[in-house]
């Protein structure tokens, strides 16, 4: 299947991107079966959604026009769990509608309220906004739902983690009962399906992932540290892993502080996310992020829900995830789009039982080993920058190699490419000396009682334990 089957405006837009063969959740709502039906979508994050409902509601606004019509009162409605998510949308959706002439306006919290206001007034077409602020607007009668065809609840799931089951109500009871809802989300639990049954009409469910199942796109690593070499560790892996943007999660805003402040000594490039700072503060932090000044994020669960940052090659697991849900979440910030992804887990001393527990539940196979140590990153430093200087070869001026003859005249080949080791070095922040970490007795007994019982036999669990294991409660929860 390709795009040619999406609307002719939307499929300019995407031709123009670049955009060739649509991802598998957009070759499923262009099947025939699809048109002008409410839809149950499970997929996960980083599969391209956002343009899936996107040319789900081009055929249900447009129809068989071109463009659209002068704006007025909104014709469709993007719910989205926070403030990044919402603008990422917008800022997709205004290109895919690039060739319709379609008015989009966010209406976000942490924003001026007169703003949106103003926006809405002139008329829009496609309105994307969280659940609180849009429920300020329409309980204020400043955006009117009378013509609204169609309704999109992005990352359902989450919003209803967080607690905005209330507002959804509210937004889906404000809007026509005819018109076309459609829910996407990454699982589908109970709260989702009892919002279809109230909301949706014959809904279209597609199927696109299970509950908790681990992205296919991420790699896992589960790495043992020692009892005072948690950001040591944090240090190695953010050194030996050359990725682009990388994410570090911990529980709580205390810990991104302090873990921020380190990265920050050690001489990393390193914003920080928490529900401490305001609006401009997170979008700057995204900005460095998303342009390449920064290099690592460091932000609790709540402030990372609903981010999409495509070029995110790394997460680190700082705390272990207290269930299965933050497990998934947290390691779905990577491995998007189609592109790979790696997450590594740090497990402190005494946590590889609980740490295996979330991984059995979460059906993932985790490679199991040490941080890189001290030894393996500069050996690692020595091959890139022979690659490096191999590439920079080849495009030497004239006068640079000028320069070159004119050092080697005063100094030998080996001071030189010494001083260039020793600058290149420079650049980047030391790697720690960690300390092995200590093994788990109760894991290692294990271990040895599986070695004698043979290859065949399976760990047995207490009939508590599998419950929880599903239930994804396999620790006391954090205060």
């Amino acid at each position: 299947m390709s795009f040619a089957l999406s609307h002719p405006s939307l499929f300019r837009a995407l031709t123009d991107r670049g955009y060739t063969n649509p991802t598998p959740v957009q070759a499923a709502v262009l099947q025939p079966e699809t048109a002008n039906r409410d839809l149950l979508v499970s997929a996960q994050t980083g599969s391209g959604k956002t343009v899936a409902y996107g040319m789900a509601l081009a055929s249900t606004l447009l129809d068989s026009a071109e463009r659209f019509r002068a704006g007025g009162k909104p014709l469709a409605l993007v719910v989205a769990p926070t403030r990044e998510l919402a603008m990422q949308v917008h800022k997709e959706l205004t290109w895919l509608f690039a060739h319709t002439d379609a008015r989009l306006v966010s209406c976000v919290g942490g924003m001026d309220i007169r703003q949106d206001q103003r926006a809405l007034g002139r008329g829009a077409h496609i309105v994307v906004g969280t659940p609180g602020r849009l429920c300020d607007h329409i309980e204020s009668g400043v955006m009117n739902l009378t013509e609204l065809k169609a309704v999109v609840l992005d990352e359902a799931d989450e919003m209803l983690d967080m607690g905005f089951r209330d507002e959804l109500e509210r937004i889906l009871a404000a809007a026509p009962a005819e018109r076309r809802t459609l829910l996407f989300s990454a699982t589908i639990p109970k709260q989702i399906v009892a919002l279809t049954k109230k909301y949706q009409r014959d809904a279209l469910r597609i199927a696109l992932s299970t509950r908790n199942e681990p992205h296919g796109d991420i790699e896992y690593r589960a790495m043992e540290i020692g009892p005072h070499d948690h950001e040591h560790a944090i240090v190695n892996v953010l050194r030996y892993f050359d990725v682009r943007g990388a994410l570090a999660f911990c529980s709580t805003r205390e810990a991104v502080r302090h873990l921020h402040a380190n990265l920050l000594e050690r001489g990393f490039a390193a914003v920080a996310l928490s529900g401490e700072l305001s609006q401009a503060e997170r979008t700057r932090a995204l900005h460095a992020l998303r342009d390449g000044r920064a290099r690592v994020c460091v932000a609790t669960d709540v402030a990372a829900r609903g981010l999409d940052l495509p070029d995110l090659g790394l997460v680190i697991h700082s705390d272990l995830p207290q269930n299965l849900e933050t497990l998934v979440h947290r390691s779905g910030r990577t491995g998007r789009a189609g592109k790979k992804g790696l997450c590594v887990v740090l497990v402190p001393p005494h946590g590889r039982n609980r740490a295996e527990r979330l991984f059995v539940a979460a059906h993932i196979n985790a490679n199991w080993g040490p941080p890189p140590a001290a030894h393996e990153i500069r050996a690692r430093d020595q091959q890139q920058l022979v690659r490096e200087i191999a590439g920079m070869a080849s495009g030497a001026t004239e006068e640079d190699l000028t320069t070159a003859r004119l050092l080697l005249a005063e100094r030998s080949p080996e001071e030189i490419a010494a001083v260039l080791v020793k600058m290149h070095r420079g650049l980047m922040p030391e790697p720690e000396e960690l300390r092995p970490a200590q093994p788990n007795r109760a894991a290692s007994r294990d271990s040895a009682t599986r070695s004698k019982s043979g290859p065949t036999d399976k760990k047995k669990w207490t009939s508590k334990q599998k419950r929880d294991a599903k239930r994804g409660n396999l620790g006391p929860k954090r205060t």
